[in-house]
């Protein structure tokens, strides 16, 4: 899949099938992952890619939005590591583009993803510290549930001209 088609096809999939997804894919993702561009190339993120069913079940339940999580053959959770920060506070736009990048991945290698957020809502990230037991320096940031679709939404066109602004306001 071409990367244009990638981003404008991507959506979010919430409902998966039962098909494993193979530990090279999931390599393939993480590696998608940690080729986006990040403030001083600090590159703080860590990963936890979780396949536990008991644990994928726990995580549904950090919060309304997360139920998904419960159905995927996998999940990533994003983590900021600030050990690694040499921009304070740019490792939110770098988890971010970390994010983007393994959804698009996730597209173009078949697979549905979703993006469940979890930073800045502290009772969320508490939930997953509960859970996982990171570091104290280390946030969750994002939860992705990777899993084969079992829905098919199709693309939709967001772009709207109205707001382009060139040049000026």
């Amino acid at each position: 899949m071409e990367a244009m088609d990638a981003i404008l096809t991507r959506r979010s999939i919430r409902r998966y099938t039962d098909r494993p997804v193979a530990d090279e894919v999931v390599v393939e993702l993480l590696r998608a992952a940690m080729a986006a561009p990040s403030a001083q190339n600090q590159q703080p993120w860590q990963f936890i890619v979780v396949r536990d069913r008991s644990l994928l079940t726990k995580m549904a339940h950090v919060s309304r939005y997360s139920g998904m999580v419960g159905g995927a053959q996998a999940a990533v959770v994003v983590c900021g590591d600030l050990t690694n920060e040499r921009s304070p506070g740019f490792w939110v736009e770098d988890c971010a583009a970390a994010t983007q990048n393994l959804l698009i991945a996730a597209h173009a290698l078949g697979l549905g993803a979703v993006w469940v957020g979890i930073y800045p809502r502290r009772e969320r990230v508490d939930r997953l510290r509960d859970l996982f037991k990171p570091p104290e320096e280390v946030i969750p940031f994002a939860v992705i549930p990777i899993g084969y679709p079992a829905e098919n939404p199709g693309p939709v066109d967001r772009f709207d001209r109205e707001r382009v602004h060139f040049d000026r306001w």
